[in-house]
């Protein structure tokens, strides 16, 4: 019976925990502080990297995923909700640090070769005149229908 009360106990005290570090509100200072210590260690796992490959997200997915998610605890470690406005504030930043060279190419579409062209464009067409055709010849034969 005593192990019962103890685990009572135990989860109504993580209860109160819980509830009271929402009730304590949004420490930003506190956050400010604990922030830099994340950028510092994506810097230092982007170094690791070569500069050329930094717009290649493939080289550091794992890095910046180190990044987000240390983020967010250390946001929500000082009772804030992740993500909020100074928090994407410093992520931008660190954005702005790292990945300012990557501009995103706009790719310049292009009609394909005649050859790809009118096949693509006249094989639908004359499918739809032909099926129109059979439906019409079909509905014009009643005995093929009895």
């Amino acid at each position: 019976m005593e192990l019962r009360a103890r685990r009572w106990l135990r989860l109504f005290l993580v209860l109160l925990w819980g509830a009271c570090q929402r009730t304590s509100g949004c420490n930003e200072t506190l956050m400010l502080e604990r922030l830099p210590a994340c950028g510092k260690a994506f810097e230092d796992m982007m170094r690791k990297v070569d500069t050329k490959n930094w717009c290649n997200l493939t080289e550091f997915i794992m890095y910046y995923d180190n990044f987000t998610s240390c983020t967010e605890l250390e946001t929500n470690i000082v009772g804030c909700f992740w993500p909020n406005p100074v928090t994407e504030g410093f992520i931008t930043g660190v954005h702005k640090q790292f990945f300012s060279n990557c501009t995103s190419d706009k790719v310049h579409w292009e009609d394909p070769p005649d050859e790809i062209l009118i096949p693509l464009i006249l094989i639908p067409v004359l499918l739809t005149v032909g099926m129109a055709s059979l439906v019409v010849w079909c509905s014009k034969r009643n005995d093929v229908l009895v």
